[in-house]
This record gives C-alpha cells, sequence and structure tokens, in this order.
C-alpha cells in the first residue's frame, strides 16, 4: 500500500512539474537541445551530490533521495533534464517505469562500496542494460566516488562492475568537453560510440 501511494505521489510530481514548466517558463526558448534522462544507481552512490556538483551548486544540505527528483543540468551544447531516481530496494523494481519516454540513462557506481554492494549494483546495471527500452538509448556508466581513499580504481570498476557487457565501448579518461567533478568518471557508454555525440556532449 505504501509503495503505490509513493507511485503514485511521484506521478503527480511529475505532472505538476510539466505543468509549472508549461505555465511559468514563457521567456524565449533555451538555444540549447533538452533532453529527458534517467540517472540510477544504489543509495549512497553519490546521484544526488554529483548532479548537484555539476550545477555549480553547494553539497552541504544534500540528503538521500527516497522517490525522485528532477534537476536540469546544463552542459555547452545541450541541457539533460534529469530524473534522479532513489536506489534503494523497494523503488529500485520501479526503474523501469521511467525508462520509457526516456532520452538517455546514466547509471553511477560507487567505486568505495563494500564487494556486496558492489555486486549488486553489477546485477542492477546489467539488468537495466538487457532491458528492451533501453537498447537503443545512449546509455552512460559512471565510477563515482574516485577521490576516497578506498575507492577501486578504474581498471578494477570496469573489470568488476562491467564483466560480460557486451556492446560497451570504455575509457581510460572522460571523453567530455565539460569538467566533471573530481570525484566522477566516465567509464563506459552502450551503444558504441553514439551516447556522447547523441546527446552532443562530446
Amino acid at each position: 500500500m505504501g509503495q503505490c501511494l509513493e507511485l503514485s505521489a511521484a506521478v503527480c510530481r511529475i505532472g505538476v512539474y510539466s505543468c509549472f514548466r508549461t505555465l511559468c517558463c514563457k521567456g524565449p526558448p533555451s538555444p540549447r537541445t533538452e533532453y529527458d534522462v534517467v540517472c540510477v544507481g544504489l543509495t549512497g552512490s553519490g546521484k544526488s551530490s554529483l548532479l548537484t556538483q555539476l550545477c555549480s551548486e553547494s553539497t552541504d544540505s544534500i540528503i538521500p533521495t527516497t522517490g525522485f527528483r528532477i534537476k536540469a543540468v546544463p552542459f555547452q551544447n545541450a541541457i539533460l533534464n534529469v530524473k534522479e531516481l532513489g536506489g534503494a530496494d523497494n523503488i529500485r523494481k520501479y526503474w523501469s517505469r521511467y525508462y520509457q519516454g526516456s532520452q538517455g540513462v546514466a547509471f553511477v557506481l560507487d567505486s568505495a562500496s563494500s564487494e556486496d554492494d558492489l555486486e549488486m549494483a553489477r546485477n542492477e546495471l546489467h539488468s537495466a542494460l538487457q532491458h528492451p527500452q533501453l537498447c537503443t538509448l545512449p546509455f552512460l556508466i559512471l565510477a563515482n566516488h574516485q577521490d576516497k581513499p578506498a575507492a577501486r580504481s578504474l581498471q578494477e570498476m570496469k573489470r568488476t562492475a562491467c564483466l560480460g557487457m557486451r556492446g560497451v565501448q570504455f575509457y581510460s579518461s572522460t571523453p567530455l568537453s565539460v569538467s566533471l567533478p573530481p570525484s566522477a568518471v566516465l567509464i563506459a557508454t552502450q551503444p558504441i560510440g553514439e551516447s556522447l555525440s547523441y546527446m552532443n556532449l562530446n
């Protein structure tokens, strides 16, 4: 019952947000293309902090996302309207409901997580990549918390979290024209070679 109410509240929030943009944002259209992107990852992977830093905002008062929140992240050539979904167990089973209508997905991994959490994140990542609605969408995989002492190396993250994935292009450094926070590195994309150019981020 509680999960149904939580999902209904999330749908209402999307409707309110859409109405607000329609009624209140009557200025000239943005010259930059806008894309609707879903951001997922386990609780504690740093999704909220990463998005907040990309917007050059303070991270002092960030709290874990329990349902979802929407944030407009500006890049030089595009604006990503990001729906950040909570990573708790009772929310993850609803992730796929938000894939429909999105134009890209960002999956955030915690480089300093426990072995059990990394294995859980790996399973969720593989499950998302096998979803039929995501087969042709840009899919970015980021290794976050690289600035923590216990962080795994990028090679270890690629070997452990992305083991056995097909059609994935790996990077040794982030091939973006914008600067990610020092804690995060883009380690892979799918489909090969399409994700970055599709969203005009490279």
